[in-house]
């Protein structure tokens, strides 16, 4: 296995993901995920269900992002974050995840237990996601990191999940290459487009194309040279 297959940010639309896998050669690439799994998008649960699918059989890597964060927050204090979580796509997590989808009459607390229970498979993969990956030259984040430490090793587990402008503008001294999401590119692209980003120097790359806001999924694979090739899955949809 020679090479790397980064996923950006997919927030819950199964088709676009299952297209672009189509692209994807498991024996000569790992799959990694820069995270986001989940909110938003048309399914989020069965894009966590095959997540687990292409762990268990082919060892592929989903890095943890905010949203899977969110989720976890909401569970831990239903009553408190449950109105933020569901302006971020939390009830289309939180749907996907029920046999039962009647929400309505029931409480955050009682809410919340029912997901624990009916989503216990789901969660203990979701608890279990990694930060970061680091392979060769690279490092695959969600965010980014903090580029003023000695040690980008030591950014809080918060920055690499949220971290925005001060990564993207700041200077990379690190000598590593930064594969991240998090930030959908028509927001860094001078021409508004969902193509993948890189900073002035190509040592940060983002590969969110906002798929879940009509923009595209993208995968990218990687060989120790560098980017090799990109395929892009248009989602164009109504936002």
């Amino acid at each position: 296995m020679g090479g790397i297959f980064a996923v950006g940010d997919i927030h819950g639309e199964i088709a676009a993901f299952e297209e672009l896998l189509t692209h994807w050669n498991p024996e000569r690439e790992r799959l990694v995920s820069v995270g986001d799994l989940i909110d938003r998008g048309t399914d989020p649960g069965a894009v966590i269900r095959k997540a687990m699918f292409l762990e268990a059989k082919y060892d592929a890597i989903f890095l943890r992002g905010n949203h899977e964060n969110m989720l976890l927050n909401w569970l831990a204090n239903p009553s408190e974050k449950m109105m933020y979580y569901i302006s971020q796509g939390g009830m289309e997590t939180i749907e996907s995840l029920l046999t039962h989808k009647n929400t309505a009459k029931i409480t955050p607390e009682e809410l919340a237990r029912r997901v624990e229970v009916e989503a216990a498979a789901e969660l203990a993969f979701i608890r279990k996601r990694p930060y970061y990956l680091e392979w060769k030259q690279f490092v695959f984040v969600h965010a980014g990191v903090d580029l003023t430490l000695q040690d980008w090793k030591q950014t809080s587990e918060h920055d690499m999940v949220w971290i925005r402008e001060p990564f993207q503008q700041g200077t990379n001294r690190t000598g590593k290459t930064f594969v991240v999401g998090h930030t959908p590119t028509e927001s860094l692209n001078p021409d508004g487009g969902a193509d993948v980003w890189y900073s002035p120097d190509r040592s940060i790359i983002d590969i969110d194309g906002g798929a879940v806001f009509g923009g595209a999924l993208h995968g990218v694979i990687f060989s120790q040279n560098g980017v090799e090739k990109i395929y892009s899955i248009p989602n164009k949809k109504e936002v």
